[in-house]
């Protein structure tokens, strides 16, 4: 982490030197968020972060300092969801500072819908839409344990005997995979990360999604379908309350608990939260033409 994060630093730190940019906006909660923010606040050059607020309320996760490192910097907080307001409130930011716009994520999903309709994926692995279900498991606390990442293919193999299975293996899951002898289920087609609008296509076509990620949960509440989340916590609680994701303890018995009860059609039907409207980045555009108005 600090190495990649010092050396987006130094060249962000050459662009806005060559560049002269009068307002820098950063995104997410990855290391290249905090470093932008951290090069572009030390020149003096007014800067926003994009999906500020949102908290797992879990230090143990990289993404979460970056959040909270961020958010403490930054001039301008513009938020998904209004469970990021009241962080941002509680941590003492002055509220005209905070801005609910929306998502910018769910504008990407909208532009790239028409694209994943003709995407030929589908066809490609030979699939229906409704008969498989989608899975994707990065993080560490997940696949770096070759326990947890043995009981967790375990479990795609009991979910497997009913609905076939499509996996995207992230780099380092597949490593750990091979490095610990770890087999595949019968049923569980293991492919190569995909692009965006071919996991868009493979998205909107699931039975239902199985994941670990954090923009995959506010995706699928988005697009209406089912969700279950292998995590301890959430910083998309919204995701939740009113959409269609369900947060289950990476463990076999709720797991497999959470899946069963979508594949036998108890799952969740949720509702898209206010402003996930495919408009975000024109309320950011709105905010920034008041101030240099």
């Amino acid at each position: 982490h600090a190495e990649q994060t010092a050396r987006v630093m130094m060249g962000f730190d050459d662009v806005c030197r060559e560049g002269k940019p009068d307002y820098v906006i950063v995104v997410g909660d990855v290391n290249s968020t905090i470093a932008c923010a951290l090069t572009s606040v030390k020149l003096g050059i007014r800067t926003a972060h994009v999906e500020s607020g949102l908290r797992s309320f879990d230090r143990a996760m990289p993404e979460e300092i970056n959040r909270l490192a961020t958010d403490a910097i930054v001039d301008d907080l513009f938020v998904t969801e209004p469970s990021g307001v009241a962080n941002l409130l509680h941590d003492g930011v002055d509220a005209s500072r905070i801005h609910h716009v929306g998502n910018t994520m769910i504008d990407s999903l909208h532009f790239a819908l028409p694209m994943a309709e003709r995407s030929t994926i589908l066809n490609d692995l030979e699939l229906q839409r409704g008969a498989y279900a989608l899975v994707t498991l990065h993080r560490p606390s997940n696949v770096d344990v070759p326990a947890r990442l043995a009981m967790l293919m375990t479990v795609l193999g009991d979910i497997a005997r009913r609905q076939r299975i499509v996996f995207p293996v992230h780099p380092r899951t597949r490593k750990n995979l091979s490095a610990w002898a770890i087999p595949t289920p019968a049923n569980v087609t293991l492919i190569d990360p995909v692009g965006y609008i071919d996991f868009l296509a493979l998205m909107r076509s699931a039975s239902l999604t199985l994941t670990d990620s954090g923009g995959i949960q506010e995706e699928t509440t988005a697009l209406g379908i089912p969700c279950v989340t292998a995590r301890t916590t959430t910083e998309r609680p919204i995701t939740v309350d009113l959409g269609t994701n369900v947060l289950v303890d990476p463990e076999p018995e709720p797991m497999l608990a959470a899946v069963h009860a979508i594949l036998d059609g108890g799952g969740k039907q949720g509702s898209v939260p206010e402003l996930w409207d495919g408009r975000a980045s024109e309320r950011i555009v709105d905010v920034l033409v008041r101030h240099y108005s």
